[in-house]
């Protein structure tokens, strides 16, 4: 069993390397850079970025606010937002990628927030991922993910969501929800 579950992880783990060179390759071919605030997954999105030779060209760094109060006190998500919705809705998202890009100065702002388990949380079930990206045109599109797996999975199926958003938003062919 424990042979079974490692060589799933690697594969998707394959998967999300593939997920983070593709999106490096659309900043460069734009000539842009990114930026992620991260909550559930910690620091992977970044992580698996960086693993991609070169991406200190496009990669400018990036946050993690996985405490909810550092949602606010970080990237400037609203505190009566949080407090009404909680971490994990769509709203929260998208001033996590405005803020970090904010932060940062990149052009583009990628931001996951969502519940890896096992519990649910804020009233969303395990497996809810809301992923923002906003970039220079100002226009901030929010994506909703339902995924299902153990936490360590959720995660990883959400570094590769998150960067799949990232590059379609950098070749302009992005959809989902829009928040002004």
């Amino acid at each position: 069993m424990d042979d079974e579950r490692t060589e799933v992880g690697l594969r998707i783990e394959k998967e999300a390397l593939a997920a983070a060179e593709s999106a490096h390759e659309a900043l460069r071919s734009a000539g842009a850079t990114c930026a992620t605030a991260e909550s559930l997954t910690g620091g992977l999105i970044g992580a698996h970025l960086t693993a991609v030779p070169g991406s200190s060209a496009t990669y400018l760094g990036g946050v993690v606010t996985y405490a909810t109060e550092t949602k606010a006190a970080l990237l400037g998500v609203p505190e009566d937002l949080l407090a009404e919705h909680g971490a994990v809705h769509p709203d929260v998202a998208a001033h996590m990628a405005r803020g970090v890009r904010r932060l940062t100065g990149a052009d583009h702002g990628v931001a996951v927030t969502g519940v890896a388990g096992p519990e649910p949380q804020d009233g969303q079930p395990v497996g809810t991922v809301y992923a923002a990206v906003t970039g220079p045109d100002s226009r901030t599109r929010v994506v909703r993910f339902s995924f299902t797996g153990d936490r360590a999975g959720i995660r990883l199926d959400t570094v590769k969501g998150a960067l799949m958003l990232l590059r379609t938003a950098v070749r302009g062919d992005v959809t989902g929800n829009t928040r002004a």
